[in-house]
C-alpha cells in the first residue's frame, strides 16, 4: 500500500487451474501485490498496480505489458473500474511503429489489453477515464530486441559492513544476526581487504538496533555481541542511488561507461544487467567509497535495456532504454551438435582405455593414476599413438566412484582430476561435463586448437559446441571410447573468440570460454626459456627465468594467474641483447600459471605451470562428501566435508553460485574441514570446490534446495570462501579402510552372560569366526550411570576372545556387544546382582 499499511488480499479457487485474488483499494498511488508459490516468489512478483480516483470511484492498472517486453511477442495489461463502466475507458499506445492494440471489455467494470510491439524502443501507453488520464499516465514500456540475451554483475561491496576488529583468520567461525524484531537469522562473514573482519551482505530491512554474534567453537570472539544500530539512512533504498553516463546511446564494441553513486542508498547489494539481441561484456572498472564505475560493451548494435537494482529494487529511471548505435562487430558462430548416448557400463575387473590429445606435451613426462573409493592408488598404462595422443589403460578393482589423474612433469593436465564411476553411472546433468586443453586457454590462426570433453558422468543428452568470433570457424569432434570426445577448431582471423559448451541446451559450467587466437606466432616459435624451476618454489621468494629472443624481434610481455584466480604483470629487464630475464614474487600456495608473449602471441609451452609450496598439495587426493552437496533446505545449515588429509598444503575455495547469496563457514576436523552453507531461497546451488585453483573430481556438485525462503535474486549471486589448509596426514579420520562385518554372525556365550554376582570375577566367550572384518566394542555400565570399574578382552585363539568383568553395585547392569556399529544378537545383556 502508498501508506506501508498491508492490505489483505481475498484468494479465490476457481477450480480450473486458475485463482482470482480480489482487494478494494481504499487509497491513490501505487501498490504492491506479493505472490509466493510453495515459498518462492512467483515469476513477475511484486506485480505493480497504480491505483487512481476519478469521480469518486477508484481505477487500476497493471500488468507487464506497462512495463515493457520482447519485439515479437503478445504483451498484457488489465484496466479495471467500477462496475458496468469499461466502455469509459480509453487506451492510445504510441511508439516506433504501430502496434495491433486487441481489447476486451468484462461485465465487472475490468477492461483486458494486448498488444505485439515488432519494433524494439519505447511505447507510451495513455490510458484515460471518463477523459481524463489517469495517474501515472502515459506508461513507458520498453521493448528490447527479440533473442534476448542477458548479462550480469552482482557487486557486493555496497553490502560490506566492517566490525572494526582484526581477526586473521575465519575458519571456525560462525556469525548470526538478530534483527529489531526478534528474528535470528545466519550471516555471511568476509575477511575485508584491510584485514578487519566484516560482514558480506548487510541488507537492513527495517529500523533499530540489530545484535551480531561471531562465535568460534560456540563462544564469543572478543567484542562479541557487536551491536549495530539502523536508522533511515542506513536501511538500502534504491530511491537515494544515483545514475549517469551511457543511459540512453551507446556504442557497440567499444567501452561505455555507468556511474552510480550509492551514498546515500544506505546498505544493499548492487546489480547490474543488460539484455537485447546479443551478449554484452559487463564489469565493474572501479570502486570508491560507494561510488561504482560499470563499463559495457554490446556486442552488436541494437535497442538493449540496461537494469540497474539495488537492495533488490530499481533504482530512479531504470530499466533504462539504450540505443546502441556503432558497426557490427562482425562476428560469426559455427555450431556443431553430436546426440552423446548413454556411456556402457563398466564392473569391476573389466579392463578399460581413454584416448586424449594434449599438444605441447612430452611422452617421457606424461603420466596417469586411478585412485578407488578406499583411496587405493594405482598407476595406469600411457601408450603415446600420432599427434599428440595418449591411450591410457587402466583395470579398476572395485565398483564405485574412481578419481583418475593425468599429469605431465607432475603437474596435472587441463581437465584433470576427473571422475570415472564403475558399476552403476551416477545421477548426471549438464553440470557433469568436463571440458579441457590448451584450445580452450590459447588458439592460433591456421592450426587445429584442441581440447577434450568427457560426458560419461552427464548422462545421454545433446552436447553442442559453438565458435563465435571474427571469422567462421571449423569444427571437428572425434568420438572416442568411454565417454570422452576430441573437439578441434581452426580459423583464419585473430582476435577474441567465445567457445560454447552446451549440454541438453545449457552452458556448462564456465562456458563460453574466452579464447585469444594470436596471429600466426611466427617469430615467436623462435623464442625459448632457460633455466625455469617449476617446482620447490616458495612464497615471498623471488621466481627468476631468462628469456632467449634467438634472432626473433618484438615485444615481450609476461604475465601470471594466480591460484586465486588474480592476475600479475612480471618484471620483464633485458640483460643482453636479445636476452630478458623474468621475475615475480609468488604470494600464494599453488599452481601458477605463467603467460610469457611475444606481439601477443604465446611462445612455446606457454602457458607455464608452475609450483609453489609442496608440490604433495594435489586436489586429486582431496574429496568432498556430505548431504548437503545434494540437497538443503532453506534457512538451515547445510553440511558437506572437504578431506584434505594426505593431500600436502594448499589453498582450498569454496564458491556456491545459486539464486541467493549463502551464509558460508567452516570449521576444521582431523582430516580436513567442514563447510556449512545456508541458503535463503528454495533452488539450484551449485557448489564447486577447488584446491590449488583446480576443481576437485566431481566438482561441481549441484545440491537442490527446499524449503521456504526470500524471492529468488534475478541474477545469479555467488557466496565464496577460501581457506590456507595445513597439511593434515592420513590416517586417524583420513582415508580409512572400509570394514564389512556381519553382527549378526557374532555369538557370545559363557556363565557370565547370565547372572552377575557382586566382587566375584565372571567369564564369557566372543566367539567371531564367521562375521567378516570389523572393531569389537564392549562396554558395561552400572546402575548408578557409570562404566564398570574392571573389564578385560583377551584373545585366546584366532577368532576367539574372553570377557572379565567384576561388577561391585547392586541392581541392573547393561552390558553392550557390538561388532562394527551393530549390536550382536541378545545386546544389550542385563544383568541382575
Amino acid at each position: 500500500m502508498p501508506s506501508g499499511n498491508g492490505l489483505g488480499p481475498k484468494v479465490r479457487d476457481n477450480a480450473d487451474g486458475t485463482i482470482c485474488v480480489e482487494y478494494e483499494p481504499k487509497k491513490e498511488g501505487r501498490h504492491e501485490v506479493l505472490m509466493s508459490y510453495d515459498g518462492s516468489g512467483v515469476d513477475g512478483s511484486p506485480f505493480a498496480c497504480v491505483v487512481d480516483k476519478i469521480e469518486n470511484s477508484f481505477i487500476t492498472a497493471f500488468g507487464a505489458g506497462l512495463v515493457g517486453g520482447l519485439s515479437g511477442d503478445s504483451v498484457g495489461f488489465t484496466v479495471v473500474a467500477k462496475r458496468g463502466t469499461a466502455k469509459d475507458i480509453e487506451v492510445k499506445i504510441d511508439g516506433p511503429a504501430k502496434v495491433d492494440l486487441q481489447r476486451k471489455d468484462n461485465d465487472d467494470g475490468s477492461a483486458n489489453f494486448n498488444y505485439m510491439p515488432m519494433t524494439p524502443g519505447a511505447y507510451n501507453i495513455n490510458i484515460k477515464y471518463h477523459g481524463k488520464p489517469i495517474k501515472g499516465s502515459p506508461f513507458v514500456a520498453k521493448v528490447s530486441g527479440e533473442g534476448r540475451k542477458r548479462s550480469t554483475l552482482s557487486l557486493a561491496n555496497s553490502a560490506e559492513y566492517s566490525l572494526k576488529i582484526i581477526e586473521p583468520d575465519i575458519v571456525d567461525l560462525v556469525g548470526t544476526v538478530q534483527t529489531p524484531g526478534g528474528q535470528i537469522e545466519p550471516i555471511i562473514l568476509k575477511k575485508m581487504d584491510n584485514g578487519e573482519l566484516g560482514i558480506a551482505y548487510f541488507t537492513p530491512r527495517q529500523k533499530g538496533e540489530y545484535v551480531v554474534c561471531v562465535l568460534r567453537s560456540e563462544k564469543n570472539i572478543n567484542n562479541s555481541p557487536f551491536r549495530i544500530k539502523v536508522g533511515d539512512k542506513e536501511i538500502g533504498h534504491a530511491a537515494g542511488c544515483t545514475v549517469k553516463g551511457d543511459i540512453s546511446e551507446a556504442l557497440a564494441n567499444k567501452s561505455n561507461e555507468v556511474i552510480i553513486d550509492t551514498t546515500n542508498g544506505g546498505y544493499g547489494g548492487l546489480t547490474v544487467s543488460i539484455e537485447g539481441p546479443h551478449r554484452s561484456e559487463v564489469e565493474v572498472y572501479k570502486v570508491e567509497d560507494r561510488v561504482y564505475t560499470v563499463h559495457y560493451s554490446p556486442h552488436e548494435p541494437g535497442i538493449y535495456i540496461l537494469n540497474i537494482r539495488f537492495a533488490d529494487e530499481d533504482v530512479p529511471g531504470s530499466p533504462f532504454l539504450v540505443n546502441v548505435g556503432g558497426n557490427p562487430s562482425g562476428r560469426v558462430r559455427e555450431t556443431i551438435t553430436k546426440d552423446v548416448e548413454p556411456a556402457a557400463a563398466i564392473s569391476a575387473g573389466s579392463p578399460s582405455e581413454f584416448v586424449l590429445q594434449i599438444p605441447g606435451t612430452n611422452p617421457f613426462d606424461m603420466e596417469a593414476s586411478m585412485t578407488d573409493p578406499e583411496g587405493i592408488s594405482e598407476l595406469c598404462e600411457v601408450m603415446d599413438q600420432e599427434d599428440f595422443h595418449y591411450l591410457i589403460k587402466m583395470t579398476p578393482k572395485t565398483n564405485g566412484l574412481h578419481t583418475v589423474s593425468i599429469k605431465h612433469k607432475g603437474m596435472h593436465v587441463s581437465g584433470s582430476p576427473f571422475q570415472f564411476s564403475v558399476g552403476q553411472l551416477s545421477h548426471g546433468g549438464p553440470h557433469k561435463v568436463q571440458v579441457g586443453g590448451p584450445g580452450l586457454e590459447k588458439g592460433e590462426v591456421g592450426l587445429q586448437n584442441v581440447f577434450n570433453i568427457y560426458t560419461r558422468e552427464a548422462g545421454p543428452g545433446t552436447l553442442s559446441v559453438a565458435v563465435e568470433g571474427t571469422a567462421k570457424a571449423t569444427i571437428q569432434l572425434e568420438q572416442r571410447p568411454n565417454g570422452f570426445l576430441g573437439a578441434q577448431y581452426k580459423t583464419s582471423k585473430p582476435g577474441m573468440y567465445g567457445v560454447h559448451v552446451k549440454y541438453n541446451d545449457v552452458h556448462i559450467p564456465g562456458s563460453p570460454f574466452m579464447v585469444n587466437v594470436a596471429p600466426d606466432s611466427g617469430v615467436a616459435r623462435q623464442i625459448s626459456i632457460h633455466a625455469l624451476k617449476d617446482k620447490g618454489l616458495l612464497i615471498d621468494k623471488p621466481v627468476t627465468f631468462s628469456v632467449a629472443f634467438n634472432g626473433a624481434q618484438g615485444h615481450l610481455h609476461a604475465t601470471v594467474r594466480t591460484p586465486s584466480g588474480g592476475h600479475m604483470d612480471c618484471l620483464c629487464q633485458e640483460m643482453d641483447t636479445g636476452v630478458y630475464a623474468v621475475r615475480f614474487i609468488p604470494k600464494e600456495n599453488g599452481v601458477h600459471y605463467v603467460d610469457v608473449k611475444l606481439n601477443d602471441a604465446h611462445i612455446p609451452d606457454s602457458p607455464i605451470p608452475i609450483m609453489v609450496g609442496s608440490t604433495a598439495s594435489d586436489p586429486a587426493m582431496v574429496t568432498a562428501s556430505g548431504d548437503g552437496l545434494e540437497h538443503g533446505k532453506c534457512g538451515a545449515k547445510n553440511k558437506f566435508i572437504v578431506r584434505t588429509a594426505g593431500a600436502g598444503s594448499g589453498l582450498l575455495a569454496v564458491f556456491i553460485d545459486g539464486p541467493s547469496k549463502s551464509a558460508l563457514s567452516c570449521k576444521e576436523l582431523d582430516e580436513g574441514y567442514e563447510f556449512s552453507y545456508t541458503p535463503f531461497c528454495p533452488g539450484n546451488y551449485l557448489i564447486t570446490v577447488k584446491y590449488g585453483n583446480i576443481p576437485i573430481a566431481g566438482s561441481p556438485y549441484q545440491a537442490v534446495v527446499t524449503g521456504v525462503g526470500r524471492k529468488p535474486s534475478p541474477v545469479v549471486e555467488q557466496s565464496s570462501m577460501a581457506v590456507e589448509t595445513v597439511e593434515k596426514k592420513a590416517g586417524a579420520g583420513g582415508v580409512r579402510r572400509k570394514l564389512t562385518g556381519d553382527a549378526s554372525k557374532v555369538i557370545a556365550k559363557g556363565p557370565g552372560l547370565k547372572k552377575a554376582f557382586t566382587n566375584r570375577v565372571q567369564t564369557f566367550n566372543v566367539e567371531i569366526k564367521d562375521a567378516g572384518n570389523a572393531v569389537l566394542s564392549i562396554g558395561m555400565i552400572s546402575p548408578s550411570g557409570f562404566p564398570e570399574a574392571e573389564l578385560s578382552l583377551k584373545k585366546v585363539s584366532q577368532t576367539t576372545y574372553t570377557v572379565n568383568y567384576k561388577v561391585q553395585e547392586i541392581g541392573e547392569h547393561i552390558l553392550h556387544i557390538k561388532w562394527g556399529d551393530d549390536e550382536i544378537p541378545g545386546s544389550p545383556f542385563v544383568l541382575t546382582t
